[in-house]
């Protein structure tokens, strides 16, 4: 005669498979997030490589955050399938690895677009797929700004990669944009649209500023420079940054580790006493960004 479980059997093997649960979900988390940390390291370490092949195929030339604008149609540059306005750091160091961000690019200005390789994206935030708004923040002040500056030419552009200090300097990293400058409670969701919202997380995210800045410094946000919109490092990483630099070893680092002051409300200051561009100017000097 075969005999049948009790329910008292029952509860007590769903209590010891819910107490299993437990400890197995903790540890299925964290062994994700470590994958999602290598991930996001091996991408920066491959947008640094191709930060030299762009330096050898252009003349010496520093892969800028973004191209200048010029007096062509529309502005246009060759990308991918067809022209594009203006390509951003990533699409230009991407195709040094023939890898596009998108296949259908436009010739006008349009932040709608959305990034469709997964090349380009940190898992943490792979839902930060949008072009403007976007997940890697590059150390554009320093490395390549062809914003025009006031009185004419460009606010830093060119610059020689040859007079980098290439293991010393911040190539990319975890970018919050222009939301790191609010205290976190008044943080606003990600815009995968396009949308410009200076508390949203990633908001101009392509655009990575030093820890110290100047009243005549540029940002990530040019319409809009003032101290609370700048932009700075995400922690997105079990409380660190992936920083990648010019040399392509990447560094897990807290923003302490490379120079910004935060605040108490963990809005992160412009010109705090304290702020070190040490690890962004290139020179290994704490510079002040070249002014707008």
């Amino acid at each position: 005669m075969r005999r049948a479980f009790t329910l008292v059997e029952v509860l007590v093997v769903i209590g010891i498979i819910g107490v299993l649960m437990g400890f197995l979900f903790p540890a299925l988390s964290k062994v994700r997030q470590q994958a999602d940390t290598a991930r996001c390291a091996n991408n920066l370490r491959q947008f640094a490589t191709a930060w030299y092949m762009y330096a050898g195929s252009n003349g010496g030339i520093s892969c800028p955050g973004r191209l200048p604008t010029y007096a062509g149609p529309n502005s246009t540059y060759g990308m991918a399938d067809g022209d594009e306005y203006r390509p951003r750091w990533y699409e230009l160091l991407g195709a040094q690895f023939k890898h596009y961000a998108t296949r259908n690019v436009l010739p006008k200005e349009n932040d709608s677009w959305t990034i469709e390789s997964d090349f380009f994206l940190c898992r943490a935030v792979s839902d930060w797929t949008n072009s403007r708004n976007y997940g890697y923040g590059y150390n554009y002040q320093f490395l390549g700004n062809a914003r025009p500056k006031l009185g004419g030419g460009w606010i830093n552009y060119p610059v020689k990669a040859s007079r980098i200090k290439a293991a010393q300097t911040v190539m990319a990293a975890d970018c919050l944009g222009t939301a790191a400058g609010k205290p976190k409670a008044k943080r606003t969701a990600h815009y995968n649209d396009g949308t410009k919202d200076l508390f949203a997380q990633g908001n101009k995210g392509w655009a990575l500023d030093p820890p110290r800045l100047e009243a005549n410094s540029d940002m990530a946000d040019p319409q809009h420079r003032s101290p609370d919109n700048r932009s700075a490092p995400d922690a997105r990483h079990r409380q660190k940054a992936n920083v990648g630099f010019c040399d392509g070893h990447v560094e897990a680092m807290t923003l302490a580790d490379l120079g910004y002051i935060v605040n108490t409300d963990g809005s992160v200051a412009a010109d705090a006493p304290g702020a070190n561009n040490r690890l962004f100017s290139g020179s290994g000097r704490d510079d002040s960004p070249p002014a707008y």
